[in-house]
């Protein structure tokens, strides 16, 4: 609910603060008093565009505030909780208009835009002017009021998790059916790729283990030359190193006894001895085993070759890169072999989401359709009462192919003057026929949905007498759950009020200023007399408005 509203230097209002009651206020006045422009500021705050000629005084901004209730508001919590915006469960939106006609939003001291501003606004305050372009005539708001008369929550939760879930389902079969188009275009193609790899049959690092083959295999003659005159060297010359060395060991050997260093250096020796003795048996076999083979030589070049070409058009870099490609065409291949059935499947577990969303919507339509009657005749009774007796509603339900809401497209009808020609609300209304035809069908369902404040502005436009008392006990009634602001000309609207604020002008500082204060008892009795019988109200109006506050 709206708590308090402020405003300063907007229009001829310098300097106001209203502190409005939960429940039913009134605002009354006399005609160009400026009630509209504190519509018009209140309007800011709920994301309205700015106009910098509403500042008289050029020389400071004009601001305006309003301070909300929103504790237990689950909807303004969940949007806060979206935007990153604080929860208390007090909420401040502010604008503020430079003396350059900027415009800034806050909430709570946040920065805003105009977009959250009016999503957020829309969520506390349902603001009724005339010849605006009310909720009443939006579908889906006809079809809350429709699914709150014929309790539906229950059942609209439980198939708006089967209508997800069949979505989804015929998310993943579309996706399906698209990879099933696109494997069939390149199942020939990935075909040919994967036998080319597979007809190479490639071994895990080959490409590597061949390329290093080769290298040996082109040096093998001047490696075998090299062995050949090692191993010559150490065993086979005219004087072989290793029987040199042993000859050097033989010449030191009797004096290790002699000398304690020779015994040590003397055993290195025989280490290095038999040390070389053994490369040198390792240098003949390795030798022997290193030829060259002109075939060998050959095959693995064309091995390469043909390897490498595959490297090359597959934009890899070794063998490991080559067979990873071939599995991954094979789990392509394997993909179309196996792609249907998992069409198939997905077929019947769609086509089994879309019989159990069907037969749910089928369920709130005909609740829906259990409604429609003793709605048009419990609203057209009401708009009887409150000064419109040869209008009528009529609720149209229409089938239509299923959405997250259910099978129904619906839509309020409005025929004012009897003429039997129903055309959809937001052609035929006016202003002041919408706003009474809004809080007729709002009291109807006004327990069953979690409604923001109303604000109503010239509800009262062509009624008067016995219609204008029952539009006031309308609200009377609406407001014992729910906060509403009434702006009105009617006394017998006034006199139902549990705040009563009068807006008036006054000259200060040699200028007309706009100004509001709330009325006590007696000064409530006097306004509404004044209502009834003129600027001078006489004694019976007096009674008369007396007797309106007090019943």
């Amino acid at each position: 609910m709206l708590r308090k509203l402020y405003i300063q230097n907007y229009a001829i209002i310098d300097e106001i603060t209203i502190d409005f009651s939960s429940q039913l206020n009134i605002i009354t006045g006399e005609t160009g008093a400026g009630k509209s422009i504190l519509m018009g500021a209140l309007s800011l705050i709920l994301g309205e565009r700015a106009d910098s000629s509403v500042l008289v005084n050029t020389e400071k901004k004009c601001f305006i505030e309003g301070v909300f209730a929103v504790e237990g508001k689950k909807s303004v919590l969940r949007f806060l909780e979206e935007q990153d915006l604080d929860t208390d469960a007090e909420l401040v939106l502010r604008r503020e208009i430079a003396v350059n006609g900027k415009s800034r939003a806050f909430i709570n001291d946040t920065p805003a835009t105009l977009q959250q501003l009016k999503t957020l606004a829309s969520l506390l305050v349902d603001l009724h002017q005339q010849f605006d372009t009310l909720e009443i005539g939006d579908e889906d708001f006809q079809r809350e009021v429709m699914d709150a008369l014929a309790g539906n929550d229950a059942k609209l939760a439980a198939y708006k998790i089967v209508y997800q879930e069949w979505q989804q389902c015929e998310k993943q079969l579309a996706k399906l059916k698209e990879e099933k188009a696109s494997f069939t275009r390149e199942a020939d193609y990935n075909q040919f790729l994967f036998d080319e790899l597979s007809a190479l049959d490639l071994k895990e690092n080959e490409l590597e283990q061949l390329e290093e083959e080769l290298q040996l295999l082109s040096h093998s003659e001047g490696i075998k030359t090299a062995l050949t005159k090692t191993y010559f060297e150490l065993k086979e010359s005219e004087q072989p190193l290793i029987n040199h060395l042993k000859q050097l060991i033989n010449q030191l050997q009797p004096f290790t006894e002699i000398h304690a260093e020779l015994a040590q250096l003397t055993e290195r020796l025989q280490s290095t001895h038999i040390e070389l003795q053994d490369i040198a048996g390792e240098l003949n076999r390795v030798g022997e085993n290193v030829q060259f083979d002109d075939s060998r030589n050959e095959w693995i070049n064309q091995r390469l070759a043909e390897g490498y070409k595959l490297v090359k058009k597959h934009s890899v870099k070794d063998t490991a890169g080559l067979l990873a490609i071939q599995a991954e065409l094979q789990l392509k291949l394997d993909a179309v072999l196996n792609i249907d059935e998992a069409i198939q499947e997905k077929e019947q577990l769609s086509a089994g989401l879309q019989a159990s969303a069907s037969k749910a919507a089928a369920a709130i339509s005909a609740a829906r359709q259990q409604q429609a009657k003793p709605l048009e005749e419990r609203v057209n009774a009401l708009l009887h009462q409150v000064g419109m007796p040869n209008a009528r509603l009529r609720v149209s339900i229409t089938t239509r192919p299923l959405q997250s809401d259910g099978m129904d497209s619906i839509e309020f009808l409005f025929d004012a003057n009897r003429s039997n020609r129903f055309e959809p609300i937001r052609k035929v209304a006016s202003g002041g026929e919408l706003s009474r035809l809004m809080l007729c069908i709002k009291s109807l369902v006004a327990q069953s949905i979690d409604l923001p404040t109303m604000i109503f502005d010239e509800i009262d436009t062509g009624i008067s007498g016995e219609a204008a008392k029952q539009v006031g006990l309308i609200m009377k009634d609406l407001a014992a759950s729910r906060q509403i602001i009434c702006i009105t000309h009617q006394p017998q609207i006034a006199g139902k009020a549990n705040a009563h604020f009068f807006v008036y002008k006054e000259i200060r500082d040699e200028m007309v200023k706009t100004n509001i204060r709330q009325l006590d008892q007696d000064e409530r009795i006097t306004a509404i007399a004044r209502m009834l019988s003129g600027e001078k109200p006489t004694a019976a109006a007096l009674e008369n408005a007396r007797e309106m506050i007090m019943n």
